[in-house]
């Protein structure tokens, strides 16, 4: 139906009442960049913080309350937006320049709104015009798929490697060198 927005996902044939405010979302999705996380547990871990009571889902139909978990984080039948090969987008680092840019397209600071539907806020996302975060992932883009940066965006890119360069976690092995290293200068 037009205008619906989803609060149930149908498993066959049986609607399951999820979590559908953009926090819940973006949990997943921070839960999905941990690298110490299997895909199997980030499946299992989905489908717990997506539904209310996933414990009700019958085992044979995990597969599908999965598919249609995806389907639902990916906004529906909303076009598909572009593969990379890499990530251009860490929504834990990105908090602090995505959330000004989407309050200015919602006219008002949106974390403090009680709840809000997960395809409103990427209606929101979708409709971020030019701006620091925009300039961002504009870089990020270009780099993911190894295209030549612009002038401006060198100069930006130099200026703001640290806010641009995804930060990624370190295994206890890398942690572990690094500190080995650090002790070494300190």
């Amino acid at each position: 139906m037009i205008g619906v927005l989803p609060k149930a996902l149908v498993v066959n044939g049986i609607s399951y009442p999820i979590y559908s405010d953009y926090r819940v979302a973006l949990l997943i999705f921070d839960m999905c960049d941990d690298d110490d996380i299997s895909d199997k547990y980030k499946t299992y871990g989905c489908l717990q913080l997506l539904l209310e009571d996933y414990t009700q889902i019958p085992q044979k139909d995990l597969q599908e309350a999965a598919e249609k978990a995806k389907w639902f984080l990916d906004g529906g039948d909303m076009s598909k937006s572009k593969e990379y090969p890499k990530p251009i987008i860490s929504w834990e680092q990105d908090e602090s320049i995505m959330f000004p840019a989407l309050n200015k397209v919602a006219g008002k600071e949106i974390r403090e709104v009680e709840y809000m539907h997960w395809w409103t806020f990427l209606g929101l996302f979708n409709e971020i015009g030019e701006g620091l975060f925009s300039q961002v992932i504009n870089i990020r883009a270009k780099q993911a798929k190894d295209k030549k940066l612009e002038k401006y965006e060198l100069e930006f890119y130099r200026d703001h490697r640290d806010l641009i360069d995804i930060k990624y976690k370190l295994t206890p092995e890398e942690q572990a060198e690094n500190d080995f290293v650090n002790s070494l200068f300190y």
